[in-house]
């Protein structure tokens, strides 16, 4: 699938794994040609959603515990999609992050992840909801801050105007 018009398009991003750390490996792991490896990074009273956008406002949910997750692993594809992630964050046992799938090189859809740890750093929730609807693409570039503006410089101009 081809981006939605007006599209960023593909593009390669660094985002620090310490940004968000846990969802970062779980996405190189789901990735990897041994994606249950992620099932190490969960603990007993784990749930977790997937949402996906179906079109014509539709949608598909695979929700549940260990084993609906160990379900949802079996029937994905392996080796065809991609995780980019774009922004990543933790605030406190929550990790957050925007991404995009990419089918090869090309745009897929855009997911964003929540992620509750407990305090030994796995996985007690997951929220990941997943569109084709919209391309966040790279993130938005940081502005500059604006020059800081100097009053004897500008007391000087002022007075060599007069």
């Amino acid at each position: 699938m081809t981006a939605p018009s007006g599209s960023i398009g593909p593009t390669e991003v660094q985002v620090s794994d310490a940004a968000a750390p846990v969802l970062t490996r779980w996405f190189k792991i789901m990735d990897s040609a041994a994606p249950e490896e992620i099932l190490d990074l969960i603990t007993e009273d784990f749930a977790f959603s997937v949402v996906f956008s179906t079109g014509a406002n539709g949608a598909a949910d695979f929700a549940g515990g260990r084993p609906e997750l160990e379900g949802y692993l079996q029937q994905r594809e392996r080796g065809v999609r991609t995780h980019v992630v774009l922004s990543a964050a933790t605030a406190g046992n929550d990790e957050l992050v925007v991404g995009e799938v990419r089918r090869g090189s090309d745009f897929e859809a855009t997911f964003v992840a929540a992620a509750r740890l407990d305090g030994a750093g796995r996985v007690r929730r997951l929220m990941i909801g997943r569109s084709p609807g919209v391309d966040f693409g790279s993130p938005a570039p940081v502005p500059a801050p604006p020059a800081p503006i100097s009053r004897l410089g500008t007391a000087t101009r002022r007075a060599g105007r007069a």
